[in-house]
C-alpha cells in the first residue's frame, strides 16, 4: 500500500508519494484548518488523474487522514477523563502513522493477536504498555507474549485459567465481566465476559492455580449509546474487586474497555467519571480504557471514483464506484455504519465541502443509489441519495468518518485490492512535532 505524508510545516508542504518515489513541494498557508488541508490533498490527487490515459489502478480509492484530529481527540480525552489512561484498540485501525503518533503521545495499546502485538512492539513501545485483551487466546500466542514480556491479559472462563497456568503462570490477569450492552452498535457480551454469578468461583480457581489476578475489565459494546451502561459496569466491577481482595489478590487496575464515540463522548465520559469517583475514589486503583473509534473515526476521509452509471426509471441513476462493502465499506456490514456520499469532483471541478457537494432533500434533484464494484448484489453503499447535479462516469465521491473498522476488515473478494493509498495531513503543529521527533 502506498502512502503519502503531507506535513503542515510552514511555508511549504511536502508530499512524498511512495508509490512513484517522487517528491513534490507546494506552497501552503500555515494557518490552514483541517478542512482546508484535507480538501487540498483530495483536490491535488483527483485533479492529477487523466482517466483517458492513466495506468490501471491510478484512479483507485484512496484515503486522506488528518493526524491532527487524532491529536485533538487525545487532548479531549485527557480533559474529560484525566484519571483514565487510554490503551488504543489496534483492531479498530492499525494504521502505522496513527499508531506512531499515539505511541509518541504515551498511550497504551489494546491488542488481540500476535500480529497486533508485534506491530506495536515494532514501534519501540514497552511491553507494559500493551494489554492482551483477548479472553480466549491461542496457546502458541501465549508462549509468544511470554517471550515478548507482555504480561497484562484478560480471561473470563475456567479453561482459560488452566491454559494460562500451564503456559504463562506469571501473567497479570484481568477478569472480564459481562455488561448490559444492548444499546451498543456491536454487542460483545454475547461472546465475552463472565456473569456476576460466576466471578467468585473463577477468582477462587485462579487462587488455587497460583495465578496473579490484578484487576477487572469490561466492555459496554462498541459504539455504546447508553451512559448508564458504564455506571452499572463500574458498580459490578467494584463488587468483583471486593471478591478478589477477600481472596488475597492485589487488585490494582480497572479496565473500563471501549465503546466511546466522538459525538457522545462528553456525556459518556461524565457518567463514567462520576461512577469512578463513587466506586473507586482515591488513587489506589489505576484506571485504563480501550478507546478505538473515538480516536480515529473522523480522522479519515475516503475518495471513490465513479466507474459506471446506469439510468433507471423516474430519472434516477445507479452509480458504481470502485469500492464497496467487501472493501473499505465493510463497516456497513460489520459495524452497522451508514456512510454518507458527497460529491468531490464533477464536470472537471472539485467541489469538496461546498453546497454543491452536499446531498439534497429526498424528492428533489436527482436520485442515486451507490453500488460497489463486485458481482455481488449486496454490494451497495447507499440505497438512496439525492444530488442537485448529474453525476457522470469519472466523477468522484467522498465519504467522511471512515477511520473505524473500515480498512482493517476489507477483503480482496472478486480480485479487488484491499490496500489503498493514504495521504496524511496534519492540522495540529503539536502532532507534527511529535511525529518528526519519532
Amino acid at each position: 500500500m502506498a502512502t503519502a505524508l503531507v506535513e503542515c510545516q510552514p511555508p511549504v508542504v511536502v508530499v512524498n508519494h511512495v508509490k512513484q518515489q517522487t517528491l513534490v513541494t507546494v506552497a501552503q498557508d500555515a494557518a490552514m484548518d483541517a478542512k482546508q488541508l484535507i480538501g487540498e490533498a483530495l483536490h491535488r490527487r483527483v485533479a492529477s488523474i487523466n482517466h483517458d490515459e492513466c495506468a490501471p489502478g491510478d484512479e483507485d480509492t484512496f484515503y486522506v487522514a488528518d493526524l491532527g484530529h487524532v491529536y485533538r481527540q487525545h487532548l479531549g480525552w485527557k480533559k474529560h477523563l484525566p484519571r483514565v489512561k487510554p490503551f488504543f484498540a489496534v483492531k479498530c485501525n492499525p494504521d502505522p502513522q496513527v499508531l506512531r503518533l499515539l505511541a509518541a503521545l504515551g498511550t497504551g495499546f489494546d491488542c488481540a493477536s500476535k500480529m497486533e502485538i508485534e506491530q506495536v512492539l515494532g514501534l519501540g513501545v514497552s511491553p507494559d504498555r500493551i494489554i492482551y485483551a483477548q479472553p480466549c487466546k491461542t496457546t502458541s500466542y501465549l508462549r509468544f507474549v511470554r517471550s515478548a514480556g507482555v504480561k497484562q491479559m484478560t480471561f473470563d472462563n475456567a479453561d482459560e485459567l488452566h491454559k494460562v497456568a500451564k503456559v504463562f503462570p506469571e501473567a497479570e490477569l484481568f477478569l472480564r465481566i459481562a455488561t448490559d450492552d444492548r444499546s451498543s452498535l456491536c454487542r460483545l457480551s454475547i461472546k465475552f465476559g463472565a456473569g456476576m454469578e460466576s466471578t467468585a468461583d473463577l477468582l477462587g480457581l485462579a487462587r488455587e492455580l497460583g495465578l496473579n489476578v490484578v484487576g477487572v475489565s469490561f466492555h459496554v459494546g462498541s459504539g455504546a449509546s447508553d451512559p448508564l451502561a458504564f455506571y452499572k459496569a463500574v458498580r459490578d466491577a467494584h463488587v468483583v474487586f471486593q471478591q478478589g481482595r477477600a481472596l488475597g489478590f492485589s487488585m490494582r487496575t480497572l479496565d473500563v474497555g471501549g465503546g466511546f464515540c466522538g459525538d457522545t463522548f462528553p456525556l459518556m465520559a461524565g457518567t463514567l467519571a462520576q461512577a469512578l469517583d463513587e466506586y473507586f475514589p482515591g488513587n489506589d486503583v489505576d484506571i485504563m480504557a480501550e478507546p478505538g473509534r473515538y480516536y480515529v473515526s473522523s480522522a479519515f476521509t475516503v475518495a471513490c471514483n465513479v466507474i459506471a452509471r446506469r439510468a433507471v426509471e423516474d430519472n434516477g441513476y445507479m452509480v458504481y464506484v470502485n469500492d464497496g462493502v467487501y472493501g473499505n465499506f465493510s463497516s456497513i456490514m460489520f459495524d452497522h455504519q451508514q456512510p454518507l456520499a458527497r460529491i468531490l469532483r464533477t464536470e472537471g471541478k472539485t467541489v469538496y465541502d461546498t453546497a454543491a457537494s452536499e446531498p439534497c432533500q429526498p424528492g428533489t434533484g436527482v436520485e442515486y443509489s451507490v453500488w460497489g464494484p463486485t458481482c455481488d448484489g449486496i454490494d451497495r453503499i447507499s440505497e438512496s441519495v439525492n444530488f442537485r447535479s448529474v453525476i457522470g462516469v469519472g466523477d468522484w465521491l467522498y465519504f467522511e468518518d471512515m477511520g473505524a473498522y473500515t480498512r482493517c476488515s476489507a477483503t480482496q473478494f472478486n480480485g479487488f485490492r484491499n490496500a489503498h493509498d493514504v495521504i496524511y495531513v496534519c492540522s495540529e503543529p503539536g502532532a507534527k512535532a511529535l511525529i518528526s521527533d519519532h
